[in-house]
């Protein structure tokens, strides 16, 4: 049973939560029959006081069942089961006694929605819990009543971004917004108020229920609601380019519903949702974001044949913007940390630099003071290498030069245990090659973190030819303990995430050396789903160490006696760097101006040193060249099994480096256009652009098998 019934002396029904076989409670078919005999049930109970929902389990309710959903294609039978739902917390709520939410874990999508169906919400005060709707991230809205209840509850304005974003509150945070009305210190109090407030209030309904009522703030016809509203599509095209419907249907819900009574707008509500499941899109998102994610933290790239490695001090060489970013996520996951520099003045300024990051986790209320401090406690800044003793684990986190990267490996491998990893942080250089400087080539791994370090969830592991399973095994622990995403890549140029990457900078170029209007390439990157355009980003990234890159890839390959590799975004970044100086937005100019006090600008005389050659390319051709470029690169690092399997080919390039999630990855982009399609347009690009379009023989296998990624 799903749901657990207990009734006490004072006539007060607690309704225990407990879905059988699964670590959390998930709103499925199972829930739906348990939910309709417990209404049935509370429905006959004489003298019936008041009902309290809760769970056995660590969290309130995960939402629904996603498996069902993703193999889901009848938009028909999505909507039925959307409003058989909802027909059940209809009934909860209209029961005639009060019902309340005693929320003892974590309340996301359908379990927030549960919550709301009930007429008051107490909830433990546990930072670590979360309350909020993250439909909106895997393409989809609130089909179990969020859309219409919350509106009703807050007002539009204030449920407009909840809904939207898909923001994830704390127990504080969610009370100030007012989705919950009360907190709890511990289970024993927060059972205590739920009868408390039952017992005050005999006669509970909902807001919406009561005679007269009116939404906060005002519904779609009151002038100043319809002011903001006439703008909000507009705000979302701005940020979604038009790629992601969920957030505009959210508001047309939203609107819609809140114009009619509740019932119709619930029914308004499950027709949207039954739309967004049915699309691509949610198909695509709940595939990465939900299957694949999880795929990758059960560990299905870890070495299985090596037990759980724990990590208990990690040493930090190179304390600046990555250095010290990789010392805080390891100081905040309660480990400590050498951050060790060249100079005691260099370690301590990184130091400074956590302490800075920190004070502002107090200011947002989201770290105490005492916890700040027993972070920092745990960073020791240093300028000798004898204090890296004890350390099982180093990363290097130097500038990308092998020789510099080979003295700081020997100085700390001098003071290390036998069994210590020692794990360069680089983006491009081979992890064999580096590995050549060690004593310990089996112990010796690329650990690959993205800036800025304390944002960016991914991290790249990068097993060199001579490392161990037990050094693999070590480093994916260690990253899902400072709670990151690992993906296990092979060594080669570049590795995946680098390479791939590339892919999109250079394409970006090429285009402008084409002639193609800057502004135009700019919002092409920005249409294909891309964070920022091709020519901002590799301002971001430097033109001068994209040329340092370029020019060691040369000299690595005619060391190995291999044709050295041109490539049409060769030219355009000699021409900024050499002949006017501009090596990007940390040196005040690249393709853009950056004045300073003022906004960034694209610089004027681009369009003069490349001038249009012909007719402009359309909008939707320069697009496809951006994303083909990159899925492209991807099948080659699939084929020479760089990355050798899906989950850790998508998340990384949506995590890596932005890689639009509408699409669910590089690799799934190419099931979405359909593979045999996909094949001939690579093929009609190659003609008129060269072979970095042409299709990689792994493809057209896949092509002529029917098969898919």
């Amino acid at each position: 049973m799903a749901i657990h019934y207990a009734k006490d002396e004072q006539q007060i029904v607690t309704l225990t939560l407990d879905r059988p076989g699964r670590s959390a409670n998930v709103i499925d078919a199972e829930f739906g029959v348990a939910l309709a005999t417990t209404l049935a049930r509370l429905q006959a109970e004489p003298n019936l006081a008041g009902v309290i929902v809760t769970s056995a389990k660590k969290t309130f309710m995960a939402g629904g069942d996603l498996e069902w959903l993703y193999a889901a294609t009848d938009a028909a039978e999505i909507f039925k089961s959307a409003e058989a739902l909802k027909a059940g917390f209809r009934q909860l709520e209209k029961l005639g006694v009060p019902v309340v939410a005693a929320l003892n874990g974590t309340a996301l999508g359908g379990g927030l929605e549960l919550a709301l169906a009930c007429h008051y919400r107490v909830v433990l005060n546990d930072p670590r819990l979360k309350l909020g709707f993250p439909e909106v991230t895997l393409g989809l809205l609130p089909g179990g009543g969020g859309v219409t209840r919350l509106p009703r509850m807050i007002g539009l304005q204030a449920a407009f971004p909840l809904l939207t974003e898909g923001t994830q509150l704390d127990p504080a945070a969610a009370r100030a917004a007012g989705l919950v009305d009360e907190l709890a210190e511990d289970v024993t109090e927060l059972q205590a108020i739920a009868r408390a407030w039952i017992a005050a209030n005999p006669k509970a309904a909902q807001p919406w229920d009561k005679p007269g009522f009116r939404i906060p703030g005002g519904d779609p016809r009151n002038p100043k609601v319809a002011q903001l509203l006439a703008v909000a599509p507009a705000m979302l095209r701005k940020r979604t380019y038009g790629n992601y419907p969920a957030p505009e249907a959210i508001l047309s819900v939203m609107v819609e519903g809140t114009a009619v009574d509740f019932d119709t707008a619930s029914r308004i509500e499950s027709r949207y949702f039954a739309r967004l499941a049915t699309s691509q899109i949610a198909k695509n998102m709940i595939n990465a974001f939900w299957f694949q994610l999880n795929q990758i933290g059960d560990g299905a790239s870890r070495p299985q044949t090596v037990p759980p490695q724990v990590t208990q001090k990690v040493g930090v060489l190179g304390a600046g913007m990555m250095g010290h970013g990789i010392a805080y996520v390891t100081a905040v996951s309660n480990l400590p940390v050498i951050l060790k520099d060249v100079s005691l003045e260099h370690a301590e300024a990184g130091k400074a630099r956590i302490a800075a990051l920190l004070d502002k986790r107090v200011q947002q209320g989201r770290l105490t003071k005492t916890q700040r401090d027993e972070t920092l406690a745990r960073i020791q800044p240093t300028a000798d290498a004898a204090d890296l003793a004890g350390c099982d684990l180093i990363i290097e986190a130097v500038f990308e030069d092998r020789e510099l990267k080979a003295t700081v490996t020997a100085e700390a491998e001098a003071v290390l245990a036998e069994a210590a990893v020692f794990a360069s942080n680089t983006s491009t250089l081979p992890i064999t090659g580096l590995a050549g400087a060690s004593q310990r080539p089996h112990n010796f791994v690329g650990l690959h973190f993205f800036s800025p370090v304390e944002k960016m969830k991914l991290v790249e592991i990068i097993a060199g030819a001579e490392t161990s399973d037990e050094t693999l095994a070590r480093v994916f622990d260690f990253v899902l303990k400072i709670r990151k995403t690992p993906i296990v890549v092979n060594d080669s140029r570049g590795f995946y995430t680098s390479r791939v990457f590339g892919t999109y900078l250079g394409e970006g170029l090429a285009l402008l050396g084409e002639g193609q209007p800057p502004r135009a390439i700019e919002a092409a990157g920005l249409q294909a789903g891309m964070p920022v355009g091709p020519l901002a980003l590799a301002d971001e990234v430097s033109l001068g160490l994209m040329r340092h890159i370029r020019e060691q890839t040369r000299q690595d390959f005619a060391a190995e006696g291999k044709p050295v590799p041109h490539h049409p975004s060769d030219a355009v970044l000699d021409v900024l760097t050499e002949e006017y100086g501009r090596f990007g937005k940390a040196r005040g100019a690249g393709f853009y101006d950056y004045p300073e006090g003022g906004k960034k600008h694209l610089w004027p005389q681009l369009r003069t040193l490349f001038p249009p050659q012909g007719a402009a390319l359309c909008q939707a051709e320069m697009v496809e060249r951006l994303m083909f470029v990159q899925a492209l690169e991807t099948v080659r690092c699939l084929a020479e099994n760089v990355v050798t399997n899906v989950a850790d080919a998508n998340i990384g390039s949506i995590f890596g480096w932005g890689f639009a999630p509408f699409k669910g990855g590089t690799l799934q982009y190419i099931n979405d256009y359909g593979v045999a399609a996909f094949v001939q347009r690579s093929q009609e690009l190659t003609e008129k652009y060269g072979e970095r379009f042409a299709p990689p023989p792994l493809l057209l296998a896949m092509r002529d098998a029917g098969k898919t990624f």
